[in-house]
């Protein structure tokens, strides 16, 4: 039996012609010598799907209930976790973390759970259930003993992994970035929690300092974790360490800011043969300078943006004095804004004494003394205080002072002209902004490495060295996906250094149309993350079997592997 399917043709009144198709049911067989047909039923008004379904029963097909024999068990998000796991293989993470086992794999999902989803270690391990990160790397079900067992391992590993990074990317004579950063705790019963200087603006909670060596380029090769008291220059030496005793690197230049390297960790650097530095001289450095006659006049900048002096207080360095308009535009401006907002409480103060409200010269000094101080612009003020009276006046002559060193700044460095010239040298110390950068990332935008809850030393030592690991993942994921994210894929070189950092055209049309070519959507890194995990791997039960399918990528998505060269794989191993 088969069906057979003709086109007949009907004229209807009004003088056109229909066509439609019939479905006939017929089996042919022999009548003597002649192959014979017979109808045993007309099909016509059965519907498309029901005629495709007769004839594969026909052809010997067994035809199953859809909603009895296929049925979606399980739909995990997985574009995601394979994505961030094939660039964290192509970087060769797992061998870089240390030999195979249950440890290494806690950690490694700890490190590439950190890029996908920063929380705490007890949320993430309660989400690596619902992903195809936990079960593909045998991590789902962790217990948090386990996961603590793999940061103390992870820990002690730290040395030779920051060994092998350094070998990728710092090499004898080249150039290391160092700086130091803080993120508060909460609880007070761990060992490095202490009260200092907050640079998140915490203030009222234990803190810890943690320190980020990179190359020049900002990609983080190791760091070091303190007491929340620790100054930066007591810091520097250990980075100095680092360099020579952990990676055996005996000639290096150090680029630092000036409240890095100081002049006692110079004096400490000049005896290491072959150590350099780049950093930056402090204000009062740079007045001296400028007083009596010095070698800094702002004559140097008439035709000129930098120009190299030398002077007797620094004795075999080049000082490289650099003015940058654009800042010292942007420090009138605050100043004059400040100078303003005080003059503006000065004259509250001043109506009460005209009220009769206050009257003692003591008291009207002491208010007069916070306003003034608020904002740290006493010495541009000069005042007359008597009693129930107060008058000021701005020091002219401190505010021209002052505003002769407006966007003026100081380089100072050992390291040769034939080395590093004049403007690379100014380039070298302004690349710390790529290390400012991975502080932001590891802290704010992507990492979330505060607060910190753990107790024990090493803990919070391996959460540190975790979302380090994690900046240099998310470091090469950045560039790679940089057409699919609001990154400048192609920063314009600047001729002249101390000029401001500026993006390309490219990316500022992208930023204003959220939109790349041929209309692809522009992301930020975290919802293209996002976007990523809405790749599901699916699986199906299909007559009693199971099997896993990956939902169909969109073309973001395939992009987004394709960029990292990289396969949409079944599962992360």
């Amino acid at each position: 039996m088969h069906v057979e399917t003709s086109r007949s043709h009907q004229a209807r009144k009004d003088g056109t012609v229909a066509s439609y198709e019939r479905h006939l049911l017929r089996r042919s067989f022999r009548d003597g010598g002649k192959v014979r047909k017979e109808t045993l039923a007309n099909l016509s008004h059965l519907s498309p799907e029901a005629i495709t379904a007769v004839r594969a029963v026909l052809a010997g097909k067994t035809l199953i209930d859809a909603d009895a024999a296929f049925e979606v068990t399980r739909s995990l998000p997985h574009g995601h976790a394979a994505a961030v796991a094939a660039m964290a293989r192509k970087l060769g993470f797992p061998a870089l973390l240390g030999p195979p086992g249950p440890q290494r794999a806690l950690a490694y999902a700890l490190v590439i759970s950190r890029v996908i989803r920063p929380a705490s270690k007890l949320s993430t391990a309660g989400w690596w259930d619902d992903v195809t990160l936990g079960p593909d790397l045998g991590v789902a079900g962790a217990a948090t003993d386990d996961i603590y067992a793999a940061m103390d391992w992870l820990v002690s590993r730290q040395d030779d992994i920051e060994k092998q990074l350094a070998a990728r990317h710092l090499h004898q004579g080249g150039i290391a970035m160092f700086d130091l950063s803080s993120s508060w705790m909460e609880g007070r019963h761990c060992e490095l929690a202490a009260f200092g200087y907050s640079r998140d603006g915490k203030r009222g909670r234990p803190q810890i300092e943690y320190g980020l060596l990179t190359s020049n380029d900002g990609r983080p090769v190791a760091v070091r974790v303190f007491p929340g008291n620790t100054a930066d220059p007591k810091a520097f030496p250990d980075a100095v360490e680092a360099v020579r005793g952990t990676f055996a690197l005996h000639k290096m230049i150090m680029v630092g800011d000036r409240g890095m390297i100081t002049t006692a960790r110079i004096k400490d650097l000049r005896e290491l043969d072959g150590m350099a530095w780049i950093t930056c001289l402090r204000h009062p450095a740079i007045k001296k300078l400028m007083t009596d006659g010095g070698p800094l006049q702002l004559s140097l900048f008439d035709e000129q943006d930098l120009a190299e002096i030398t002077s007797p207080d620094f004795p075999d360095e080049r000082l490289i004095a650099c003015r940058n308009p654009h800042e010292a535009a942007k420090r009138a401006r605050t100043r004059e804004s400040l100078l303003q907002a005080t003059e503006a409480d000065l004259g509250t103060i001043a109506a009460q004494v005209a009220a009769g409200r206050i009257k003692d010269p003591d008291k009207i000094g002491i208010r007069a003394g916070k306003i003034i101080n608020k904002r740290k612009v006493a010495k541009h003020f000069l005042l007359d205080i008597g009693e129930g009276r107060i008058s000021w006046s701005r020091d002219q002559d401190s505010i021209d002072a002052e505003a002769a060193t407006d966007g003026i700044y100081v380089i100072r460095t050992p390291v040769h002209a034939e080395t590093l010239d004049a403007a690379g040298t100014v380039a070298a110390y302004k690349d710390l902004a790529n290390l400012e950068r991975d502080f932001r990332h590891i802290k704010a935008d992507d990492l979330d490495l505060r607060p910190i809850y753990h107790r024990l030393e090493d803990r919070v030592k391996a959460h540190v060295l975790i979302c380090m690991l994690a900046c240099y993942l998310l470091w090469h994921l950045r560039q790679a996906w940089a057409p699919l994210t609001f990154t400048d894929e192609n920063p314009p070189a600047r001729g002249n250094p101390v000029t401001p950092a500026r993006r390309s055209a490219a990316a500022a049309a992208k930023a204003a149309r959220k939109t790349g070519p041929g209309k692809q959507p522009i992301r930020s890194f975290r919802d293209l993350i996002d976007h990523l995990a809405t790749l599901t791997r699916d699986t199906i039960r299909v007559g009693g079997q199971p099997v896993s399918k990956l939902a169909n990528p969109t073309p973001d998505q395939r992009r987004a592997f394709d960029l990292i060269g990289a396969p949409i794989p079944l599962t992360l191993t």
